[in-house]
C-alpha cells in the first residue's frame, strides 16, 4: 500500500501545482493582483475561447494541420534516428564514415535549414515536415548510438560464447539494454518536433497553430496567443507521456 501511495504522490503534487498556477493566474487579475485587461486575459476567459473556437474550423484546422506535419516528420525522422543509431552502434566501421558527418550537422538548429529549405524546396506542406525530421533524425541517431555503445562487453561475448549469432544477440541482448537512451531520445524530440513545426509555421507557413498564433498578433488577440500555447503545451506533454509509457510497459520490469 505504501509503495503505491509513494508511486502516486508525485502524479498528485504536480496536479496540485497545475491548479494552484491556474488559480493564481485567474485570481490575481480577478481581484486586481495583477493588471488584467485584453491584453492579459484571465484564465477563464482563455478557456472560454477554447471552448468558442472549438465550434470554429479554424482552430480544427490549424490544429490538424500542424499535427498531421508532426506524426509524418518525426515518424519518418525518428525511425530513420533509430535504424542509422543501430546501424552505427553495432558496426565500429559504418560508425567511423559517419560520425563526422553526424557530427557536422547535429549541432546546426532545424530552424537553421529553414532559409535555405525554403529555396530549395519551396514554402508548401514539405517544409515543415522537413524540418520536424531534422529536428527528431539527429538527436535521435545520438541517443540510439550512445545505447548501443553502453552495452557491456561481457553481455555480449556471454551470448557469443553460448553460441548466440550476432543477429539475435542484436535482437536479444543489445537493443533491449540500449532501449532506456532510446526512449530518452524519443521523448525530448516528441515534444521539439511540436516546438520546431509552431516555430516554422510563425516563419514561413500559413497554415497551422504557428500562423494562427501570428494572426492573433496582428490582430492584438492575446486569448488567441494564449489557447494556442495551451494546445502547444499539452500536446508536448501528452506526446511525451506517451513514449514514458511505452518505455515503462518494455522496460519497467528490469529496467
Amino acid at each position: 500500500m505504501n509503495s503505491e501511495q509513494n508511486n502516486y504522490a508525485p502524479k498528485i503534487r504536480g496536479i496540485f501545482s497545475i491548479l494552484i498556477f491556474i488559480a493564481l493566474w485567474e485570481f490575481s487579475i480577478r481581484l486586481g493582483w495583477m493588471p488584467g485587461n485584453i491584453f492579459f486575459p484571465p484564465f477563464s476567459e482563455v478557456i472560454g475561447e477554447i471552448w468558442e473556437m472549438l465550434f470554429d474550423d479554424l482552430l480544427i484546422d490549424s490544429y490538424k494541420s500542424s499535427f498531421i506535419r508532426v506524426i509524418i516528420g518525426f515518424l519518418v525522422g525518428a525511425t530513420s534516428g533509430v535504424i542509422i543509431g543501430i546501424w552505427m552502434g553495432w558496426s565500429q566501421k559504418v560508425y567511423d564514415w559517419t560520425k563526422p558527418i553526424i557530427s557536422i550537422l547535429y549541432p546546426i538548429p532545424a530552424l537553421g535549414w529553414l532559409p535555405l529549405l525554403m529555396l530549395i524546396i519551396g514554402i508548401n506542406e514539405v517544409l515543415p515536415v522537413v524540418i520536424i525530421f531534422i529536428c527528431s533524425f539527429f538527436p535521435i541517431v545520438y541517443n540510439t548510438v550512445k545505447g548501443i555503445k553502453e552495452v557491456k562487453p561481457e553481455f555480449i561475448n556471454a551470448a557469443r560464447l553460448l553460441g548466440a549469432s550476432d543477429f539475435v544477440i542484436l535482437k536479444k541482448v543489445v537493443i533491449p539494454q540500449a532501449l532506456p537512451y532510446i526512449f530518452i531520445g524519443l521523448k525530448l524530440e516528441s515534444g521539439a518536433a511540436w516546438r520546431t513545426v509552431v516555430a516554422a509555421e510563425m516563419i514561413a507557413i500559413p497554415t497551422g497553430i504557428g500562423a494562427l498564433m501570428m494572426r492573433a498578433e496582428n490582430l492584438m488577440r492575446i486569448d488567441i496567443i494564449l489557447v494556442c500555447l495551451i494546445i502547444l503545451s499539452v500536446m508536448c506533454l501528452i506526446f511525451e507521456s506517451f513514449f514514458s509509457y511505452l518505455e515503462h510497459r518494455m522496460t519497467g520490469e528490469w529496467n
